[in-house]
C-alpha cells in the first residue's frame, strides 16, 4: 500500500519532518506485515490496508495543516508532483516486470486482463477497474486472481492524494484572511465527510459488498477518519498508563481483525470501523511514547528494517504470489511455498528501494527543479505505455492478419456433415486466446430508433439489427440470459444473409422462465425483467420469439426450463411463433484453456483429451411435447456440438466455447447453415421474407 509517509522511512533523522512518528513508521511495517502474511499463508484479507488507508490522511492532512499554520506557501502543483515521483516510479518498475512475466509465463487468456489492469494501474483507476468486473457478468472468470488486483488501494490513495489537497486548499482559501477559524471548519468537513461517507459506504455493502469493497467512495470515510485525528490529536491529553493501555488494544486489535472479521466478504462498511478504531488509539497513544507502550514493538529493530522496503514490498509481493500460482496451478502454498515466497519478495523489494524508489526520492535535484520532475514522472509513464502498447499492437495486427486471410482450413460446424482431410493443416485455434472478449456475440445497435422499450426494467438490456422494426423482414425477438446471446450466434449471421431483422433483450444470468434461478448480481431483479421482456413481446408482436427452453449442467441431466411451456403457450396465443433452441453443454471446466493446452502441445489436433460424453435428459417426454406444440420450431444444435454424442471444444480447426459453458461467435457462425434447414424443416413463417 502506498502513503503519503512511506517515502521518508529510511530518511537520517536531520531529514524528517518535525512531524516524523517513528512509531507510524513501525505501525506502517506490521500492517505490510500482516498484509504479507495473510495473502500467502491464510488466503484471507488482514485488514492493513484500512491502517494504510488511515494514516496516509493523518499525514497528509497533518502535513498541510503545519504548512498553513507556518504561513508557508500552499504550492498544490510542487506537492502532487513530489507525491507522485515518489510512488509513480517504483510501481511503473513493478507494472513492467509483471508484464514480462506475463508474457513468458502466463496463459494467453490472462493477457487481455493483464494488459488492461496494467493502464488501470498505472494511471491510479485500478479500484474502479475491478469493481466494475466484479458486477459484469461477462467479465470472463479466472481461476488466478489478477497480479494487479492489489494496486485497488494504490489507485482510491492516488484519488485522495488529488482530492484531499483541494480540499483542505479550498478552505484555506475561503477562510485564509480568519485563520483561526481554518481548523475548525476542516473539522467540520472532514467530519461531514466521514459522516456521509460511512453511511454510503453500509448501504452500498449491504447490496453490493464487491463493488463496495473497491468503491473509493465507501472508502473516503477511513480518510477523513485519519484527518479528524490529526487535527483532534493536539487537543487530546491521556494519562500515560492509559495511552499504554490503549495503545496495546490497539496493537492487538489490529493483528486479530484478519482473524476475527471476514474482511475481503464484510469490508468497507460499518466492520471497517474495527481497523480505523485500532489504528487511531495507536496514533493517539503514541503521541508522548508512554513508558510500556507499544513503541518498545513498533520502533524495533526489525520493524524498522521492513519499514525501509515497506511500500516496494507491497507492490511486488502480491505478484510474486499470483505468479507462483499460475506456474503451479495451485492456490494455496503451503509453508515451505510460502516461506519461498515471502524470501523473493522482500529481495525484489530491497532492489526495487534500492535501486529505484529511494534514488529518486532521495535527489535533491529533482526538488529543486520541478521540470525534472516532471520529467520523472514521463518517464515512469512511458516506461509502461510503450511496451504495453507495443505487445498489444503486436498480438492485435496478429488476429486481423489471421482472420483476413481466406485458409479453407476452418471449416467449423461443417466438419460434422461434409469432413475434409486436416491432417498436417498448420493453422492456429481461431478464435485467438487473445480475442476472446470479442466473442461475444453484440447486434451493434441499441433500441432507441426502432422498437424501443419502454418498460424501465429494460433498461440498458435490449440491443437490434439493421433491420429491425422493418414491416418488409421477418422481425424475430432473442430473449434470455447469456446462453440465449451466444446461442443467437447462428440466427444474426443467418438473419444478415437472408435480410430478417433481429431483436434482443439479453440480461446475464436471467433465463426466461417462470421461477427459473437468478444469477444476476445487477441492474433491475430477474423476475423484474422477465415480467418485462414478456410484455416488450406482447407489444411490439415479431414474427417468432427465440428462447432457449432447456438447461443444461456439467454433471446432472438437462431440464426445461421452469414454466417454459406455460410461456410457449402464451406467446402462441398472441399469433408469435417460439423457435424451441436447446441449451448447449457445460464443463467444469474451463474448455478453452483445455483445448488451447492441447493445440499448442499437439498441433493440428482435435483436442481428444478435452472430449467429454454428452450428459442425458431429464425427460425426454416433456421435451418432445414441447416440440410437438404447434407454433414451436424445434431447435438442436447438439448433433454439431456433441457429434456421435461426444462433446468436442474444438471443430473444424475452430474453439466451440470460449470458457466452460458458452459458445464462441465464431463457432456460432459456422451453425447458421444448419439453423436455416432446421427452421425450414419447422416450417417457419419466414420463408416469404427469406
Amino acid at each position: 500500500m502506498s502513503h503519503l509517509a512511506w517515502p521518508r522511512l529510511s530518511a537520517p533523522e536531520s531529514a524528517r519532518p518535525s512531524g516524523y512518528r517513528a512509531d507510524i513508521d513501525g505501525l506502517r511495517a506490521l500492517a505490510i506485515l500482516l498484509v504479507v502474511t495473510y495473502h500467502v499463508w491464510l488466503g484471507r484479507v488482514s485488514g492493513g490496508v484500512d491502517v494504510f488507508l488511515m494514516v496516509s490522511a493523518f499525514f497528509l492532512t497533518a502535513s498541510f495543516v503545519r504548512r498553513i499554520q507556518s504561513e508557508r506557501p500552499f504550492a498544490l502543483g510542487p506537492f502532487w508532483l513530489r507525491r507522485f515521483r515518489r510512488l509513480l516510479p517504483a510501481a511503473a518498475v513493478t507494472i513492467v516486470g509483471v508484464l514480462a512475466v506475463a508474457l513468458l509465463a502466463y496463459p494467453q487468456t490472462e493477457w487481455p486482463r493483464v494488459w488492461g489492469e496494467a493502464w488501470s494501474s498505472l494511471f491510479y483507476v485500478e479500484n474502479w477497474t475491478l469493481a466494475f468486473s466484479e458486477v459484469d457478468y461477462y467479465a470472463r472468470a479466472s481461476v488466478t486472481p489478477s497480479p494487479f488486483q492489489h494496486f485497488w488501494s494504490l489507485s482510491v490513495q492516488g484519488q485522495v492524494f488529488l482530492l484531499w489537497p483541494l480540499i483542505i486548499g479550498g478552505v484555506w482559501l475561503v477562510l485564509r484572511r480568519r485563520r483561526a477559524l481554518i481548523v475548525p471548519a476542516l473539522a467540520l468537513v472532514f467530519g461531514a465527510i466521514f459522516v456521509g461517507s460511512m453511511v454510503f459506504s453500509v448501504v452500498e455493502t449491504m447490496h453490493a459488498q464487491s463493488f463496495a469493497y473497491f468503491d473509493t467512495r465507501t472508502r473516503l470515510w477511513e480518510f477523513a477518519a485519519g484527518s479528524l485525528v490529526a487535527l483532534a490529536l493536539p487537543h487530546i491529553r491521556v494519562s500515560a498508563w492509559s495511552a499504554s493501555a490503549l495503545g496495546w488494544i490497539g496493537i492487538i486489535g489490529i493483528v486479530l481483525c484478519g482473524i476475527v472479521l471476514d474482511v475481503q466478504g464484510g469490508f468497507p462498511g460499518y466492520l471497517a470501523l474495527w481497523p480505523v478504531v485500532c489504528t487511531a488509539l495507536v496514533i493517539v497513544a503514541g503521541r508522548d511514547r508512554p513508558r510500556g507502550g507499544p513503541a518498545v514493538l513498533l520502533e524495533s529493530g526489525p520493524l524498522r528494517y521492513v519499514s525501509r522496503d515497506a511500500y516496494a514490498l507491497y507492490l511486488v509481493h502480491w505478484p510474486v504470489l499470483v505468479t507462483w500460482m499460475v506456474l503451479s496451478g495451485r492456490s494455496e502454498p503451503g509453508w515451505l511455498a510460502g516461506l519461498g515466497i515471502v524470501l523473493i519478495s522482500f529481495v525484489l523489494a530491497r532492489l526495487v528501494s534500492m535501486l529505484v524508489e529511494r534514488p529518486i526520492r532521495d535527489a535533491v535535484i529533482f526538488d529543486r527543479s520541478h521540470r525534472l520532475g516532471a520529467l520523472v514522472l514521463a518517464a515512469a509513464v512511458l516506461m509502461v505505455s510503450v511496451p504495453l502498447a507495443t505487445w498489444q499492437i503486436v498480438v492485435e495486427q496478429r488476429e486481423s492478419a489471421l482472420m483476413a486471410s481466406d485458409t479453407g482450413g476452418y471449416p467449423g460446424a461443417a466438419q460434422v456433415d461434409e469432413p475434409i482431410d486436416l491432417t498436417g493443416v498448420d493453422l492456429p485455434l481461431i478464435p485467438l486466446a487473445t480475442a476472446l472478449d470479442e466473442e461475444w456475440v453484440d447486434l451493434k445497435g441499441s433500441c432507441r430508433e426502432e422498437l424501443p422499450p419502454t418498460e424501465s426494467a429494460l433498461e440498458g438490456t435490449c440491443a437490434q439489427s439493421e433491420k429491425a422494426g422493418d414491416a418488409d423482414a421477418w422481425q424475430v425477438l432473442v430473449m434470455g440470459d447469456s446462453h440465449a446471446q451466444q446461442l443467437m450466434s447462428p440466427l444474426a449471421a443467418l438473419a444478415g444473409e437472408q435480410e430478417w431483422g433481429v431483436t434482443a433483450l439479453l440480461k446475464g444470468g436471467c433465463s426466461i422462465g417462470i421461477g427459473a434461478p437468478t444469477w444476476s448480481a445487477s441492474g433491475a431483479p430477474c423476475e423484474e425483467w422477465r415480467a418485462a421482456a414478456l410484455e416488450y413481446a406482447a407489444r411490439t408482436q415479431p414474427d417468432a420469439v427465440y428462447l432457449v427452453v432447456t438447461r443444461a449442467t456439467p454433471s446432472a441431466p438437462e431440464v426445461l426450463v421452469e414454466g417454459i411451456q406455460e410461456i410457449a403457450d402464451e406467446l402462441i396465443s398472441q399469433g408469435i411463433e417460439v423457435i424451441a433452441v436447446r441449451d448447449n453443454p457445460r464443463f467444469d471446466f474451463d474448455m478453452y484453456e483445455c483445448v488451447l493446452e492441447v493445440s499448442e502441445s499437439v498441433h493440428g489436433s482435435e483436442a481428444v483429451p478435452c472430449d467429454v460424453a454428452e450428459v442425458e435428459f431429464a425427460a425426454e417426454d416433456e421435451l418432445d411435447a414441447l416440440a410437438a406444440t404447434t407454433g414451436v420450431i424445434p431447435v438442436d444444435f447438439r448433433p454439431w456440438l456433441c457429434p456421435d454424442g461426444i462433446c468436442r471444444g474444438v471443430i473444424g480447426n475452430v474453439a466451440v466455447y470460449i470458457d466452460d459453458n458458452h459458445i464462441s461467435d465464431t463457432y456460432g457462425r459456422t451453425l447458421a447453415p444448419m439453423l436455416r434447414s432446421m427452421l425450414d424443416a419447422g416450417g417457419y413463417s419466414g420463408a416469404s421474407a427469406g
